[in-house]
């Protein structure tokens, strides 16, 4: 069992942020939806933000509250990981440098080797990572773990984070899209809505329905799983022309592009989340648009992965709903929000001539409130504003880094990291401190990690295209000494 770190001393700052009851906290500065300001304050009561304004209206407001200083700080939302694979964890390291569909060969023998533990232990391992990069809310686009997805959703309340949390639906073979027969769609939208209800009211998951690929669902279950998440308010998932080889069989089957033919079967909308979206021709642009669906614009998993980028800057320029996804690549938020604007500058601005490429407000407004939005949550978490949950961030701004600011956005987007990172609030509650949880015992998760991936990986059947980059250097030496010899 992990145990629980010492108590803190309630003389201290961390004692003071612990404390029972509202807190009222005055920060340097707080990052607004408009931009960041000087001399403001928040109330923290019963896991929301209660009150938001000039500091001194708000001790006037709260004459029974004591003041928590908070010098060097910045106070900002959490952010939001708009496309993660708990369950992948243990496996991060074995796409690096790998051609793209790396699903076929390494995620889905990977997964299937989990037992309940090793499910358990790899999401929270990645819920560990992605709270010490600064994510408050992680969307999980459902296991292909043999378990209960409730050891997710376990695995991701004892880590104290939010998750929105997929349950996968494919009732179809690629070859054979009636694979499903309408028992088979039946048993699937039945799970479907038992998922559904399973979560209503639950403080820190939100159910959403997946399917992984539209190929991997039958027509008839594409349109279900939109009309029932369509009626909860929740998401369907679905990696959405992500691949060439993908985009090239949907056109052989169908006559049509993956995002052509979910519009065709009626699955898009403002319900849709579709991941990736890197290989967008004018007209689907058009159709993300004038449906209201929303995509994860993952820029990570585009450069390892080989895939195009997505034209994110045009989506933006469109009104397109969006947000930031690390897709399990790796955990930090200001690195994903630097490699969201570095890769529209490679891929896009460069050639036109475009030096701003979004400015840094607009990768931060993504990263924050518009991935909450994507991820239908925007009415709950993505800002620091009354009513809202108050999931946010503590960021040192005091530091070589940030103290010498002149535009505080760009900054944290192009020199901001996770060690920036003083305190993680999800809920309202402390659940990082400096990088290690308040009240269970990190070092311990990743001790365990570390045995039960070795052993999953071991009776895995991964099939990597590349040696790992130890063993290539080790076979170029070879060929060296050969050639010298």
């Amino acid at each position: 069992m992990n145990q629980s770190p010492p108590a803190p001393d309630p003389r201290t700052e961390l004692g003071l942020l612990t404390a029972p009851g509202p807190l009222l906290l005055e920060p340097d500065k707080v990052l607004l939806p408009e931009g960041p300001v000087d001399g403001w304050a928040v109330v923290v009561r019963d896991g929301r933000f209660e009150s938001v304004a000039p500091a001194a209206a708000v001790r006037r407001a709260h004459p029974g509250l004591r003041a928590v200083r908070l010098p060097g700080r910045l106070l900002m939302p959490g952010l939001v990981d708009a496309h993660h694979h708990l369950t992948q964890s243990f496996g991060a390291a074995l796409a690096f440098g790998e051609p793209s569909e790396i699903f076929r060969r390494v995620w889905v023998p990977l997964e299937g080797s989990l037992d309940e533990e090793s499910a358990y232990t790899a999401a929270k391992l990645a819920a560990l990572e992605a709270l010490r990069g600064g994510f408050t809310t992680v969307t999980d686009a459902g296991t292909r773990a043999d378990v209960d997805v409730e050891v997710v959703a376990a695995a991701a309340r004892d880590a104290g984070i939010r998750c929105v949390l997929g349950l996968v639906c494919n009732d179809a073979d690629a070859d054979d899209d009636a694979a499903g027969g309408d028992d088979g769609r039946t048993t699937v939208v039945e799970r479907a809505e038992k998922h559904l209800a399973r979560y209503d009211g639950d403080p820190l998951v939100r159910a959403s329905l997946a399917v992984s690929i539209p190929e991997a669902a039958t027509e008839g279950t594409l349109r279900a799983t939109a009309r029932l998440a369509a009626e909860a308010g929740a998401v369907v998932q679905i990696h959405v022309n992500e691949h060439l080889a993908g985009v090239e069989r949907s056109l052989v089957r169908h006559g049509l592009r993956p995002l052509e033919h979910l519009h065709a079967v009626g699955a898009l909308g403002p319900q849709l989340l579709a991941a990736h979206a890197t290989l967008l021709t004018p007209r689907e642009l058009t159709l993300l648009a004038d449906t209201g669906t929303a995509v994860s614009y993952n820029p990570v998993a585009s450069a390892w992965k080989g895939n195009a980028v997505a034209p994110a800057t045009a989506m933006a320029e469109r009104g397109i709903r969006f947000g930031l996804g690390t897709d399990g690549t790796r955990g930090d938020g200001f690195r994903l929000a630097e490699a969201a604007e570095f890769a529209q500058r490679l891929a896009y601005g460069l050639a036109g001539g475009d030096s701003s490429c979004g400015a840094g407000w607009t990768w931060l407004e993504h990263a924050t409130r518009g991935g909450a939005d994507a991820v239908g949550l925007g009415a709950l978490t993505g800002t620091v504003a009354p009513g809202t949950a108050a999931d946010f961030l503590l960021v040192d701004i005091d530091t070589p880094e940030l103290a010498l600011s002149w535009d505080l956005p760009w900054e944290l987007v192009r020199r901001g990291n996770r060690d920036q990172i003083a305190a993680v609030f999800v809920g309202g509650h402390l659940r990082l401190w400096h990088g290690r949880p308040t009240d269970w015992d990190g070092a311990a998760l990743v001790r365990r990690a570390v045995e039960l991936a070795r052993a999953t990986v071991a009776r895995a059947e991964v099939g990597r295209a590349h040696p790992t980059s130890t063993a290539a250097r080790a076979r170029h030496l070879e060929r060296e000494r050969s050639t010298a010899r």
